[in-house]
């Protein structure tokens, strides 16, 4: 199973925090890029939430339809880009989602909103929804089931964690004149090559 090398652990949360510092209002977004059975990519944008060195955690609805999309076809592309950061820099991620514990999913949970918890019960996320009121009610229904009580974590909203096979930072440079360092998961190790941009 591939692990995060400290140098790239490294690498990638030091990109992180400068683009924290540089006051980018969301580092931590991050496109997501999942394929349906029929080869169709579907992209959104999520938040991340960990990463260590097995990789990088987001958090979802399962029933969604990037949830459905990666119960088919766990392969997926992540793309990180920060505009605040000198010259632009993009950093890509390829790999497979596997499903945190329900331990690790429950831990993040507790640390959410009250509202955002009410809302995970609330939504039936990716599904159709007749009216705004519709959604409105059902979120006045669960606010009144756990009245006085905390909100536990629904069945259906877990966590992926993406062990990366593969890894490009990207540095925009002047004229198109970027440079690319990828880092492939070959034979159990980390290669790294760079590329023309």
């Amino acid at each position: 199973m591939p692990i995060l090398n400290p140098e790239l652990l490294a690498t990638f949360r030091g990109l992180l925090d400068d683009a924290r510092k540089a006051g980018d209002p969301e580092p931590t977004s991050m496109t997501l890029a999942t394929v349906d059975s029929a080869g169709q990519p579907s992209l959104r944008t999520v938040l991340l939430k960990a990463v260590d060195t097995d990789g990088f955690v987001f958090y979802t609805n399962t029933h969604s339809r990037k949830g459905e999309q990666l119960l088919g076809n766990p392969h997926l592309a992540l793309l990180f880009f920060w505009k605040t950061l000198p010259g632009q820099v993009q950093v890509k991620v390829e790999g497979i989602a596997q499903p945190v514990s329900d331990a690790e999913a429950d831990a993040y949970f507790a640390t959410r909103p009250r509202q955002s918890q009410i809302g995970a019960w609330a939504s039936l996320q990716s599904q159709p929804l007749d009216s705004r009121a519709t959604f409105e009610q059902r979120i006045a229904d669960y606010e009144r089931e756990f009245a006085g009580g905390e909100v536990p974590r629904p069945p259906h909203w877990s966590g992926y964690r993406v062990q990366p096979h593969h890894l490009e930072f990207w540095y925009g440079a002047q004229f198109r004149l970027h440079e690319r360092h990828v880092h492939d998961w070959v034979d159990g190790a980390w290669q790294h090559k760079m590329l023309y941009p």
